[in-house]
């Protein structure tokens, strides 16, 4: 056993001396960890696959002509950002009942198929879309953890524990190795999100690239609005980290009031026809629904459930996020014993 615990100090090691600002190779790294984890989840079907993916290349297309321009935070432009308009930006419907999108910061976006099948028009979905790519263009991954670097080290040594714990008997030191990597990368997400600068900035940017890719400005808000509807939006600002949905709403409305005349030119119409896109709802709720339910399923739904949802709500944390992130730990702590 204790053999085993230099194992896994082995693989937090490197980690641990990290020091300095968090680059893009190391994000992107940590992302790519994150994935092996939550891959499970993440939905195969092809056609699903290829029309999410076409929904986030149209928004790539146009992030990355407003970028040649020179338009973006000071943060995008800080080193080589080519990489975030390459074909290995993926974009991902994931199964899982919690409402919520979700970036970590490299190579990979997801959006829950529970969110999928709350928008009823593919400006909504866009919408989201946008919001999560605009989170990679600013960075705020990379922000975030040069913020709460002590908070990514501390999240290290908490995965490996998870990640032996869910590994399962036959594979438990690889799945240490995983879970550092998944901590490292989701110390900061668990118990940070991103912050109000950040939120607001990936809805300024995300507008940008939604109108520019044809979709409706009229009707970027549209989802946050149905979270309203739906009662989500009950902390007061001043009291959250997180952006209010009614003002996210409020100044949606003033960006699309701003827009030049030549923004009429910009409108296309969408990837999927409004019967196109509720029969591809339909289908993911059919084969989420016929999903099989094994550990490897089951654990990335964990991992899911416990992700910040600052993106779609401004509530600091839900009630089945706090009790996934307790299960995980106390998963991780029986197995140790």
């Amino acid at each position: 056993m204790r053999l085993k615990l230099q194992c896994v100090f082995v693989v937090l090691l490197p980690l641990m001396l990290l020091v300095g600002c968090a680059t893009d190779k190391q994000i992107i790294s940590q992302a790519a960890n994150v994935h092996g984890s939550l891959k499970p989840a993440v939905m195969q079907d092809p056609e699903l696959a290829n029309y999410i993916q076409e929904v986030g290349d149209r928004v790539i297309e146009q992030a990355a002509r407003l970028s040649a321009q020179g338009k973006g935070p000071k943060k995008h432009f800080e080193g080589d950002n080519k990489w975030m308009f390459s074909d290995r930006m993926q974009f991902h419907f994931v199964n899982s009942k919690t409402l919520n999108a979700f970036t970590t910061g490299g190579e990979h976006m997801y959006i829950y198929t529970a969110l999928f099948q709350q928008c009823t028009s593919e400006d909504e979905l866009a919408a989201v879309v946008a919001h999560e790519y605009a989170h990679v263009y600013g960075r705020h991954v990379q922000k975030g953890t040069d913020r709460q670097y002590g908070l990514l080290i501390g999240g290290a040594a908490v995965g490996a524990a998870a990640g032996y714990a869910l590994g399962g008997d036959d594979n438990r030191w690889t799945g240490a190795g995983i879970g550092a990597g998944l901590g490292a990368a989701g110390g900061q997400f668990l118990n940070m999100g991103f912050t109000r600068e950040d939120e607001y900035e990936a809805d300024k940017y995300g507008f940008r690239f939604y109108c520019r890719a044809g979709w409706d400005p009229e009707k970027f808000g549209d989802f946050f609005q149905k979270m309203i509807d739906n009662g989500y939006d009950k902390t007061p600002e001043i009291v959250s980290s997180h952006p209010s949905l009614k003002n996210r709403v409020k100044q949606a409305k003033e960006w699309a009031a701003e827009l030049p005349p030549e923004a009429a030119d910009w409108r296309r119409p969408p990837v999927a026809s409004p019967k196109r896109f509720r029969e591809l709802q339909e289908r993911a709720a059919r084969l989420g629904k016929d999903a099989p339910s094994d550990r490897s399923l089951e654990n990335s739904q964990k991992l899911l459930q416990a992700l910040p949802r600052s993106c779609v709500s401004p509530i600091e944390q839900f009630e089945d996020q706090k009790q996934a992130q307790e299960d995980l730990a106390k998963s991780a702590q029986s197995k140790q014993k």
